[in-house]
Protein backbone atom coordinates (compact mmCIF):
# COMPACT_ATOMS: atom_id res chain seq x y z
CA UNK A 1 0.00 0.00 0.00
CA UNK A 2 1.16 3.55 -0.62
CA UNK A 3 1.33 6.32 1.97
CA UNK A 4 -1.49 8.45 0.52
CA UNK A 5 -4.14 5.71 0.49
CA UNK A 6 -3.03 4.35 3.88
CA UNK A 7 -3.16 7.77 5.54
CA UNK A 8 -6.60 8.31 3.99
CA UNK A 9 -7.80 5.01 5.47
CA UNK A 10 -6.33 6.00 8.86
CA UNK A 11 -8.20 9.32 8.69
CA UNK A 12 -11.49 7.53 8.00
CA UNK A 13 -10.83 5.21 10.95
CA UNK A 14 -10.19 8.15 13.29
CA UNK A 15 -13.34 9.91 12.09
CA UNK A 16 -15.79 7.02 11.95
CA UNK A 17 -14.58 4.53 14.55
CA UNK A 18 -12.74 6.71 17.05
CA UNK A 19 -15.04 9.75 16.59
CA UNK A 20 -12.15 12.11 17.33
CA UNK A 21 -12.33 15.88 16.98
CA UNK A 22 -11.03 17.60 13.85
CA UNK A 23 -7.99 18.93 15.75
CA UNK A 24 -7.10 15.49 17.15
CA UNK A 25 -7.40 13.87 13.73
CA UNK A 26 -5.16 16.52 12.16
CA UNK A 27 -2.55 15.99 14.89
CA UNK A 28 -2.46 12.22 14.25
CA UNK A 29 -2.19 12.72 10.48
CA UNK A 30 0.60 15.27 10.86
CA UNK A 31 2.57 12.77 12.97
CA UNK A 32 2.38 10.14 10.23
CA UNK A 33 3.12 12.67 7.49
CA UNK A 34 6.26 13.75 9.37
CA UNK A 35 7.54 10.17 9.29
CA UNK A 36 6.77 9.94 5.56
CA UNK A 37 8.57 13.25 4.92
CA UNK A 38 11.61 12.04 6.87
CA UNK A 39 11.83 8.85 4.80
CA UNK A 40 11.57 10.88 1.60
CA UNK A 41 14.29 13.27 2.76
CA UNK A 42 16.58 10.34 3.56
CA UNK A 43 15.84 8.65 0.23
CA UNK A 44 14.25 5.64 1.94
CA UNK A 45 11.59 4.39 -0.49
CA UNK A 46 9.37 2.18 1.67
CA UNK A 47 5.59 1.76 1.92
CA UNK A 48 4.18 2.15 5.46
CA UNK A 49 3.92 -1.60 6.05
CA UNK A 50 7.65 -2.07 5.35
CA UNK A 51 8.86 0.53 7.86
CA UNK A 52 10.95 -1.07 10.61
CA UNK A 53 11.65 -0.10 14.22
CA UNK A 54 15.09 1.25 13.26
CA UNK A 55 13.50 3.71 10.81
CA UNK A 56 11.19 5.12 13.49
CA UNK A 57 14.08 5.37 15.97
CA UNK A 58 16.15 7.26 13.36
CA UNK A 59 13.16 9.55 12.75
CA UNK A 60 12.78 10.29 16.47
CA UNK A 61 16.50 11.08 16.70
CA UNK A 62 16.12 13.38 13.70
CA UNK A 63 13.24 15.39 15.19
CA UNK A 64 15.17 15.56 18.48
CA UNK A 65 18.11 17.10 16.64
CA UNK A 66 15.68 19.57 15.06
CA UNK A 67 15.00 20.82 18.57
CA UNK A 68 11.64 19.20 19.41
CA UNK A 69 11.41 18.69 23.14
CA UNK A 70 10.72 15.37 24.85
CA UNK A 71 7.00 16.11 25.26
CA UNK A 72 6.58 16.79 21.53
CA UNK A 73 8.57 13.68 20.64
CA UNK A 74 6.41 11.57 22.95
CA UNK A 75 3.24 12.93 21.39
CA UNK A 76 4.47 12.19 17.85
CA UNK A 77 5.47 8.66 18.87
CA UNK A 78 1.99 8.19 20.34
CA UNK A 79 0.52 9.19 16.97
CA UNK A 80 2.73 6.69 15.14
CA UNK A 81 1.77 3.93 17.57
CA UNK A 82 -1.90 4.66 16.86
CA UNK A 83 -1.22 4.55 13.11
CA UNK A 84 0.52 1.17 13.25
CA UNK A 85 -2.10 -0.20 15.61
CA UNK A 86 -4.63 0.70 12.91
CA UNK A 87 -2.55 -1.20 10.29
CA UNK A 88 -2.57 -4.25 12.57
CA UNK A 89 -6.35 -4.00 12.97
CA UNK A 90 -6.67 -3.93 9.17
CA UNK A 91 -4.40 -7.03 8.93
CA UNK A 92 -1.91 -5.07 6.84
CA UNK A 93 0.92 -5.87 9.28
CA UNK A 94 1.39 -8.49 12.00
CA UNK A 95 3.56 -6.46 14.37
CA UNK A 96 3.92 -2.73 15.01
CA UNK A 97 7.45 -1.33 14.45
CA UNK A 98 6.63 1.39 17.01
CA UNK A 99 5.36 -0.86 19.78
CA UNK A 100 8.64 -1.50 21.59
CA UNK A 101 9.97 2.05 21.33
CA UNK A 102 9.89 3.83 24.69
CA UNK A 103 8.72 7.42 24.91
CA UNK A 104 11.36 10.02 25.80
CA UNK A 105 11.45 10.74 29.51
CA UNK A 106 9.44 13.84 30.26
CA UNK A 107 9.99 15.88 33.37
CA UNK A 108 6.38 16.70 34.06
CA UNK A 109 5.73 20.16 35.31
CA UNK A 110 3.01 19.99 37.92
CA UNK A 111 0.22 22.49 37.32
CA UNK A 112 -0.37 25.34 39.73
CA UNK A 113 -2.88 24.35 42.39
CA UNK A 114 -4.85 26.53 44.80
CA UNK A 115 -5.43 25.47 48.38
CA UNK A 116 -9.01 25.23 49.65
CA UNK A 117 -8.44 28.51 51.51
CA UNK A 118 -7.20 30.20 48.31
CA UNK A 119 -10.25 28.96 46.40
CA UNK A 120 -12.41 30.58 49.08
CA UNK A 121 -10.41 33.81 48.90
CA UNK A 122 -10.83 34.10 45.12
CA UNK A 123 -14.57 33.43 45.29
CA UNK A 124 -15.00 35.79 48.24
CA UNK A 125 -13.31 38.54 46.20
CA UNK A 126 -16.35 38.66 43.90
CA UNK A 127 -18.39 41.85 44.36
CA UNK A 128 -21.97 40.62 44.55
CA UNK A 129 -23.30 44.19 44.36
CA UNK A 130 -22.22 44.38 40.71
CA UNK A 131 -24.57 43.09 37.95
CA UNK A 132 -22.17 40.31 37.01
CA UNK A 133 -21.42 39.28 40.61
CA UNK A 134 -23.91 36.42 41.00
CA UNK A 135 -23.00 35.10 37.54
CA UNK A 136 -19.27 35.11 38.28
CA UNK A 137 -19.79 33.36 41.60
CA UNK A 138 -21.95 30.71 39.95
CA UNK A 139 -19.28 30.21 37.24
CA UNK A 140 -16.41 29.76 39.68
CA UNK A 141 -18.40 27.47 41.95
CA UNK A 142 -19.29 25.36 38.89
CA UNK A 143 -15.68 25.29 37.64
CA UNK A 144 -14.45 24.06 41.00
CA UNK A 145 -17.37 21.73 41.73
CA UNK A 146 -17.23 19.92 38.38
CA UNK A 147 -13.60 20.33 37.26
CA UNK A 148 -14.68 21.71 33.89
CA UNK A 149 -12.47 22.90 31.07
CA UNK A 150 -13.04 26.58 30.24
CA UNK A 151 -14.67 25.65 26.90
CA UNK A 152 -17.01 23.27 28.69
CA UNK A 153 -17.99 26.06 31.08
CA UNK A 154 -18.85 28.63 28.42
CA UNK A 155 -20.78 26.00 26.42
CA UNK A 156 -22.78 24.76 29.43
CA UNK A 157 -26.47 24.68 28.50
CA UNK A 158 -29.52 25.33 30.66
CA UNK A 159 -31.10 22.21 29.14
CA UNK A 160 -28.13 20.14 30.33
CA UNK A 161 -28.58 21.04 34.01
CA UNK A 162 -29.95 18.14 36.02
CA UNK A 163 -29.77 20.03 39.29
CA UNK A 164 -32.52 18.14 41.10
CA UNK A 165 -30.55 14.94 40.50
CA UNK A 166 -27.23 16.65 41.34
CA UNK A 167 -25.65 16.30 37.87
CA UNK A 168 -24.80 18.32 34.77
CA UNK A 169 -24.36 17.00 31.24
CA UNK A 170 -21.04 18.24 29.84
CA UNK A 171 -19.90 18.25 26.21
CA UNK A 172 -16.14 17.74 26.24
CA UNK A 173 -13.34 17.19 23.75
CA UNK A 174 -14.40 15.57 20.49
CA UNK A 175 -18.04 16.38 21.32
CA UNK A 176 -18.04 13.54 23.84
CA UNK A 177 -20.72 13.86 26.49
CA UNK A 178 -20.31 12.95 30.12
CA UNK A 179 -22.52 13.26 33.17
CA UNK A 180 -20.66 14.78 36.09
CA UNK A 181 -21.79 15.39 39.69
CA UNK A 182 -22.23 18.95 40.89
CA UNK A 183 -22.09 19.95 44.55
CA UNK A 184 -24.85 21.59 46.57
CA UNK A 185 -23.06 24.95 46.89
CA UNK A 186 -22.66 25.24 43.10
CA UNK A 187 -26.28 24.17 42.58
CA UNK A 188 -27.48 26.82 45.02
CA UNK A 189 -25.40 29.53 43.33
CA UNK A 190 -26.59 28.60 39.82
CA UNK A 191 -30.20 28.80 41.02
CA UNK A 192 -29.55 32.23 42.58
CA UNK A 193 -27.95 33.49 39.35
CA UNK A 194 -30.75 32.13 37.14
CA UNK A 195 -33.55 33.43 39.39
CA UNK A 196 -32.07 36.86 40.12
CA UNK A 197 -30.27 37.70 36.88
CA UNK A 198 -30.61 35.40 33.88
CA UNK A 199 -34.40 35.04 34.00
CA UNK A 200 -34.72 38.83 33.91
CA UNK A 201 -32.61 39.37 30.79
CA UNK A 202 -34.72 40.53 27.86
CA UNK A 203 -31.91 40.89 25.32
CA UNK A 204 -30.74 37.26 25.03
CA UNK A 205 -29.24 36.53 21.61
CA UNK A 206 -31.13 33.83 19.70
CA UNK A 207 -27.97 31.70 19.34
CA UNK A 208 -27.38 31.87 23.10
CA UNK A 209 -30.90 31.11 24.36
CA UNK A 210 -29.82 27.77 25.87
CA UNK A 211 -26.40 28.94 27.12
CA UNK A 212 -26.26 29.24 30.92
CA UNK A 213 -23.66 31.97 31.46
CA UNK A 214 -24.21 35.12 29.40
CA UNK A 215 -22.60 38.55 29.13
CA UNK A 216 -24.57 41.75 29.63
CA UNK A 217 -25.46 41.82 25.92
CA UNK A 218 -27.16 38.44 26.25
CA UNK A 219 -24.45 36.56 24.37
CA UNK A 220 -22.21 33.61 25.21
CA UNK A 221 -19.04 34.47 27.13
CA UNK A 222 -15.64 33.99 25.50
CA UNK A 223 -12.69 32.01 26.85
CA UNK A 224 -10.73 35.26 27.13
CA UNK A 225 -13.44 36.79 29.31
CA UNK A 226 -13.26 33.88 31.77
CA UNK A 227 -9.46 34.19 31.95
CA UNK A 228 -9.78 37.95 32.58
CA UNK A 229 -12.39 37.53 35.32
CA UNK A 230 -10.28 34.96 37.19
CA UNK A 231 -7.03 36.90 36.77
CA UNK A 232 -8.63 40.04 38.19
CA UNK A 233 -10.20 38.17 41.12
CA UNK A 234 -6.88 36.48 41.97
CA UNK A 235 -5.17 39.86 41.96
CA UNK A 236 -7.90 41.33 44.16
CA UNK A 237 -7.60 38.38 46.57
CA UNK A 238 -3.82 38.83 46.77
CA UNK A 239 -3.03 35.43 45.24
CA UNK A 240 0.55 35.51 43.94
CA UNK A 241 0.30 32.28 41.93
CA UNK A 242 -0.20 32.39 38.17
CA UNK A 243 -3.73 31.08 37.84
CA UNK A 244 -6.26 30.55 35.06
CA UNK A 245 -9.62 28.77 34.68
CA UNK A 246 -7.62 25.53 34.34
CA UNK A 247 -6.22 26.11 37.84
CA UNK A 248 -9.70 25.43 39.22
CA UNK A 249 -9.78 22.15 37.24
CA UNK A 250 -6.34 21.16 38.56
CA UNK A 251 -7.36 22.10 42.11
CA UNK A 252 -10.62 20.12 41.81
CA UNK A 253 -8.71 16.99 40.79
CA UNK A 254 -5.89 17.42 43.29
CA UNK A 255 -8.18 18.05 46.26
CA UNK A 256 -10.25 14.99 45.40
CA UNK A 257 -7.29 12.66 44.95
CA UNK A 258 -5.46 13.94 48.01
CA UNK A 259 -8.71 13.58 49.95
CA UNK A 260 -8.87 9.91 49.00
CA UNK A 261 -11.10 9.72 45.92
CA UNK A 262 -10.67 6.80 43.52
CA UNK A 263 -8.35 7.87 40.70
CA UNK A 264 -10.59 6.16 38.15
CA UNK A 265 -13.57 8.17 39.38
CA UNK A 266 -11.59 11.42 39.10
CA UNK A 267 -10.55 10.39 35.58
CA UNK A 268 -14.18 9.93 34.62
CA UNK A 269 -15.24 13.27 36.07
CA UNK A 270 -12.45 15.07 34.20
CA UNK A 271 -13.37 13.37 30.94
CA UNK A 272 -9.87 11.89 30.54
CA UNK A 273 -9.46 8.85 28.33
CA UNK A 274 -6.12 7.78 29.75
CA UNK A 275 -5.52 7.25 33.44
CA UNK A 276 -1.89 8.33 32.97
CA UNK A 277 -3.19 11.81 32.12
CA UNK A 278 -4.86 11.90 35.51
CA UNK A 279 -1.68 10.90 37.34
CA UNK A 280 -0.38 14.47 36.99
CA UNK A 281 -2.79 15.39 39.80
CA UNK A 282 -1.66 12.76 42.31
CA UNK A 283 0.71 14.81 44.45
CA UNK A 284 0.23 12.71 47.60
CA UNK A 285 -2.12 9.76 47.43
CA UNK A 286 -2.09 7.32 44.51
CA UNK A 287 -4.22 4.61 46.07
CA UNK A 288 -7.60 3.64 44.74
CA UNK A 289 -10.06 4.24 47.54
CA UNK A 290 -13.61 3.23 48.06
CA UNK A 291 -15.84 6.29 48.14
CA UNK A 292 -17.68 8.06 45.34
CA UNK A 293 -16.15 11.29 44.12
CA UNK A 294 -18.49 13.70 45.86
CA UNK A 295 -17.65 12.31 49.29
CA UNK A 296 -14.22 13.89 48.94
CA UNK A 297 -14.93 17.30 47.44
CA UNK A 298 -14.13 20.03 49.99
CA UNK A 299 -17.27 21.96 49.07
CA UNK A 300 -19.53 18.92 49.46
CA UNK A 301 -18.68 18.48 53.13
Amino acid sequence: MNWVSTIKGFKNYLQLERSLSKNSIEAYLHDVEKLFQFLELKGIDLPPEKVAQKHIEEFLMWISELGLNARSQARILSGLKAFYKYLMMEDIIDNSPAELIESPKIGRKLPEVLSIEEINEVINAIDLSKPEGERNKAMLETLYSCGLRVTELINLKVSNLLLDEGFVRVVGKGDKERITPIGSIAIKQIKIYVASKRNHMNNIDKKSEDILFLNRRGKQLTRVMIFTIIKNLAQKAGIKKTISPHTFRHSFATHLVEGGADLRAVQEMLGHESITTTEIYTHLDREYLRQAILDFHPRAK
